[in-house]
């Protein structure tokens, strides 16, 4: 491969102005039998007339732990919520690097530690006023995250001079927003805290894949989201601070779930057998309600123009200003691979690219760097601890191949790239080379699919019509069962007549111990409910300055329209004069992993947050 170039769809123009916000007052603790603390607080650029409440006390001084070898200074199961749903769950720890501390031992193993603010760790120089803090969201599949109980080296971040902060988190069979209001909480106890501990509060950087790509992502959009107050209530978090963060990364985020089903009708319906005659109707349904609801988005690319799909002759919407957009990312995501790779190539050295590679066998493939094995063990220190390995293993979410197109099996050493491209066509010729500029188009969208990206999950692939999918107990209540969420579904199963209908329509009609029904939980969990100018939810909350968004193009767990969504609404994102920083990338013939385009994930996860905290100074 050449040299590293991450590529960056559309970068807004940079903010000057110096960190957002004003540094949080320091806040004065409530201990039990005592008066409510107050203070006035302003937090992530977000004002904040509330005051600091909670019953809970700062992180204690003197119980700092150190390890030797890694130079970190860390606190294991410190309760971040006053009423924890789950305490086997809600605690954080801290992982911060010794340079920011100074110690003095207490005789027991532990130390007291005041803040050193004139030290500085890294190669960027950071001092423990200007570190960033990350967040890694690991919660594949949408399941819990385990509190750490034990010391974990974490050093390609702290050596870095970062402030590593790990929260554990309820998972789906909570159900939704448990998760997310987990991780709301614990960053607004680590905002009580600014000033306690060593990091800046407002360089707060969460980062995660699949499930928890999606779970960074609504951080990164849902900040101080008042949909979330009365389940943060409920669990005690800390009142009066945000929950914003100032930057997320996103690999292969499984989003944008109130239109996910039919998206992936859209895109690789087609690409199934054997369908009942019921079926074939819903799917066809289905990618109609799909071309509704875009045109109905308000989408515009880059330069401003409507994004909108036209009808087809086969009836499926494969036409529009939409559906050539779509077509032009995956054009261009097969560019940059051209561009990147040194012939001959060896598919086998590829994340994604894997003997026997065709249809339906793209959600895993080799790990990246850093990702953990079969096992769950880490083989590099302190990289993203959480995804990387074929998520049949390890997220329980049902994936079965019930496609017709085999797929194109591409394996071994290709000598040249138009080698590559007969591969390619290996069923039929879909994809045009050009020698000499080593370009490459494609002959349509459903060409594609057959030959890469077919279907791997049944009709309605994240509400299932059994309501037996992950996604399905994400919306449950609590009990780990699943319940129905899609609401355009079972309109369509309604009108049809469906066995399903009743089901769906018992479902949607349900509260949870709040009172809220499921189509107010999914607003909390679909980002464009906060970034379309059309939505009630638009700029209802602190969206985050900066976005990192990588997809393997040729997962079969989602349509490419999940993340081109996202990424293509956060970049025209302008409410109250907000500008998104936003480096989209798709990673061509990488599957559901924590796909790049060179290098590893964790390294260049760390130099964008050099980058973006760069642009800060």
């Amino acid at each position: 491969m050449k040299n590293k170039t991450i590529h960056t769809k559309r970068m807004c123009i940079l903010l000057s102005a110096a960190l957002l916000g004003t540094q949080l007052a320091a806040c004065s603790r409530k201990q039990a039998g005592d008066e409510s603390s107050a203070s006035s607080t302003e937090a992530a650029g977000v004002e904040k007339t509330d005051t600091v409440v909670t019953n809970l006390s700062q992180i204690d001084a003197s119980k700092w732990q150190y390890n030797a070898d890694d130079h970190v200074y860390y606190q294991l199961g410190i309760q971040y919520c006053e009423n924890p749903a789950d305490a086997s769950y809600e605690t954080l720890a801290v992982f911060v690097p010794e340079a920011y501390m100074d110690a003095k031992e207490n005789g027991d193993g532990t130390y007291t530690c005041t803040i050193n603010q004139k030290a500085t760790a890294g190669t960027a120089g950071y001092t423990a006023v200007t570190a960033p803090i990350v967040f890694p969201v690991n919660t594949p599949g949408y399941a819990a995250q385990e509190a750490l109980t034990e010391y974990q080296s974490f050093t390609d971040y702290t050596d870095q001079g970062f402030v590593y902060v790990h929260a554990g988190c309820r998972g789906r069979d909570a159900g939704a927003p448990a998760g997310v209001t987990d991780l709301k909480a614990a960053i607004r106890y680590i905002r009580y805290n600014e000033g306690v501990i060593a990091g800046n509060v407002n360089r707060i950087f969460s980062f995660g894949m699949s499930g928890g790509g999606a779970q960074s992502a609504l951080l990164g959009v849902t900040g101080d989201s008042a949909l979330y107050d009365d389940y943060l209530s409920a669990i005690g978090a800390v009142q009066g601070v945000s929950d914003a963060v100032n930057g997320s990364q996103a690999w292969c985020p499984i989003t944008s779930l109130d239109s996910a089903d039919e998206a992936y009708e859209w895109q690789m319906g087609t690409t199934r057998t054997g369908l009942t005659e019921e079926e074939q109707l819903i799917s066809g349904e289905m990618t109609t309600a799909f071309a509704d609801y875009i045109n109905g988005l308000g989408l515009t690319d880059t330069e401003g123009n409507a994004l909108t799909l036209e009808d087809s002759a086969d009836g499926r919407y494969q036409a529009g200003t939409y559906y050539e957009y779509i077509k032009s990312v995956v054009e261009e995501s097969l560019n940059h691979f051209l561009e990147d790779t040194e012939f001959p190539y060896d598919s086998s050295e590829n994340a994604g690219h894997q003997p026997g590679m065709g249809t339906g066998r793209g959600q895993g493939g080799a790990k990246p760097d850093g990702a953990p094995g079969q096992d769950g063990k880490k083989d590099r220190k302190g990289a993203p601890d959480a995804e990387g390995v074929d998520f049949t293993q390890i997220d329980d979410i049902k994936r079965s191949n019930s496609s017709s197109a085999s797929g194109v099996t591409i394996s071994g050493v290709y000598e040249t790239a138009q080698d590559y491209i007969d591969a390619l066509n290996a069923n039929g010729a879909w994809v045009a080379y050009d020698a000499a500029t080593n370009t490459a188009t494609i002959k349509d969208l459903a060409s594609f699919a057959n030959a890469v990206k077919t279907a791997s999950k049944g009709i309605a692939a994240f509400d299932q019509l059994d309501a037996g999918q992950g996604e399905n107990t994400l919306f449950g209540y609590g009990d780990g069962n699943g319940a129905h969420f899609d609401a355009t579904l079972a309109d369509i199963l309604k009108k049809e007549n469906s066995s399903y209908a009743d089901a769906y329509a018992e479902d949607l009609s349900k509260g949870d111990a709040e009172g809220h029904t499921v189509d107010y939980r999914l607003k909390m969990y679909s980002p464009l409910y906060y970034l379309m100018k059309n939505s009630e939810g638009y700029g209802t909350s602190k969206v985050a300055d900066y976005f990192r968004i990588n997809t393997g193009l040729f997962q079969s767990d989602t349509a490419v329209t999940t993340e081109a969504n996202l990424a293509l609404a956060l970049e025209n994102y302008d409410a109250d004069g907000a500008q998104v920083n936003v480096d989209f990338t798709t990673v061509w013939g990488m599957g559901h992993t924590m796909a790049e385009r060179s290098g590893n994930a964790a390294d260049n996860f760390i130099e964008w947050v050099n980058a973006c905290c760069a642009q800060r100074n």
